[in-house]
């Protein structure tokens, strides 16, 4: 059975922003699909298994922006 969680990011205005999200959520154990949403400033991420939030952070920052406060999305 899959997760799905939404993350706000903050910071991002174009394509490459959307790539370099996606490529460094995706690198994360168990990931299976992360889907941007530039307008709404979201990634949604669906895994294997719950993810832990600092990991999701990390990742978030490796590509250069930040999770938003709240980071998660309801």
């Amino acid at each position: 059975m899959s997760t799905v969680a939404t993350y706000a990011v903050s910071g991002m205005s174009c394509q490459h922003c959307i790539d370099s999200v996606t490529a460094e959520v995706g690198k994360l154990d168990g990931v299976a699909q992360v889907d941007v949403d530039l307008g709404a400033g979201t990634a949604t991420v669906t895994s294997a298994a719950p993810l832990e939030l600092d990991a999701v952070r990390e990742a978030v920052d490796e590509a250069g922006f930040d999770l938003a406060d709240p980071p998660l999305v309801s």
